[in-house]
């Protein structure tokens, strides 16, 4: 499987979050990793439950949504694969040449994880205080990713602190847990105070359900982009209100690299305006006579005009031929020549 995932090298990572939008079966999870790679993002993300070892049979629901599942334990059973079938998602996800993660939430997924060989992990907002997990991931040595979206500061410096004393490089993900985000809870003004206090690459894990957030986290200097996607907003399942679909996924990837194109190269302004300079003559307007006027003519603001092309000339110059007489006659619709004037 693809092992770059480099949190810091200067190209934001776009992460799509399947999450439960497979609904427990597998050929829609292989799906997902078709459509996300034709998007071109970077990384297919999933999340591996193993209820046993996460839940318990009385673990309440967030929101009830499933009628098929009598308890939230029911639905996370539901929503496991076997060792093979997550190794079957990321033999293919490195067939389509994209990262394959998964979010742990127990010991035993984690150590499923890495037996998978997955570049990276990701801390989901749940788990941030799960510092017994989050050492074991680090211990890797591989990158952790923390979601923010339910800590604060002084949870996050734990976290921090305890994926660096094991020695593995993280990253910092501004989020906020609500289903979906609404524009002001994205905080986006976050993103340079995480990167001030941690030292750090930084992003955003987003549940806007649109494609605005990524694009200005990326101006904001976001290093990763993760957001949650189905194939339709009339899919089931809980995440699919906080999701963009497949087609605005590839919107997002395509506006991100513009971004990045044009952060990359800063512009010059002079040095632009001499590089378009033939194109005054196209764009630009010229002096020209209002009407004709003979010989020996004092001329005023009201017998000249600026019309294109700007061949002759320039309308910035006018102050310079008002009040001046002309040498020789000029037409009506006539471009002025500096020989033309005394």
């Amino acid at each position: 499987m693809p092992t770059s995932f480099d949190i810091g090298g200067g190209r934001c990572l776009i992460v799509a979050e399947v999450a439960q939008n497979h609904d427990g079966s597998l050929g829609t999870a292989h799906a997902y990793i078709d459509a996300v790679a034709r998007t071109g993002a970077d990384a297919v993300k999933f999340q591996t439950h193993i209820a046993d070892a996460e839940s318990s049979p009385d673990e309440p629901w967030r929101v009830r949504f499933s009628s098929q599942d009598a308890t939230r334990y029911d639905y996370w059973k539901r929503m496991e694969f076997s060792e093979p079938h997550w190794f079957g998602l990321a033999e293919h996800a490195a067939e389509r040449g994209i990262v394959f993660l998964s979010s742990a939430f127990s010991p035993e997924a984690c150590d499923l994880l890495q037996r998978l060989g997955v570049p990276a992990w990701k801390v989901g907002a749940g788990e941030i205080t799960n510092l017994p997990l989050i050492e074991r991931m680090a211990r890797t040595g591989k990158p952790v990713l923390l979601s923010s979206g339910l800590a604060s500061f002084g949870e996050l410096d734990k976290a921090v602190a305890r994926v660096r004393d094991a020695g593995a490089p993280v990253a910092v993900l501004q989020c906020t847990t609500q289903y979906p985000c609404p524009a002001e809870r994205i905080g986006l003004n976050m993103l340079a105070e995480l990167k001030a206090r941690y030292q750090c690459a930084v992003g955003l894990s987003d549940h806007s359900a649109t494609i605005y957030a990524g694009l200005a986290a990326v101006a904001f200097g976001a290093s990763i982009i993760e957001v949650h996607v189905t194939f339709s907003r009339e899919c089931f399942g809980p995440d699919v209100a906080a999701s963009i679909t497949t087609t605005e996924l590839r919107q997002l990837v395509e506006g991100v690299r513009f971004i990045e194109a044009a952060l990359a190269n800063p512009v010059a302004k002079d040095e632009v305006a001499r590089e378009l300079s033939e194109l005054r003559t196209v764009f630009g307007k010229s002096l020209v006579a209002a009407r004709e006027l003979p010989s020996g003519w004092q001329v005023t603001e009201a017998d000249i005009v600026a019309r294109k092309p700007g061949t002759g000339i320039p309308v910035a110059r006018i102050g310079e031929f008002t009040r001046r007489r002309l040498k020789r006659a000029v037409a009506a619709n006539q471009r002025f020549a500096e020989e033309d004037f005394e």
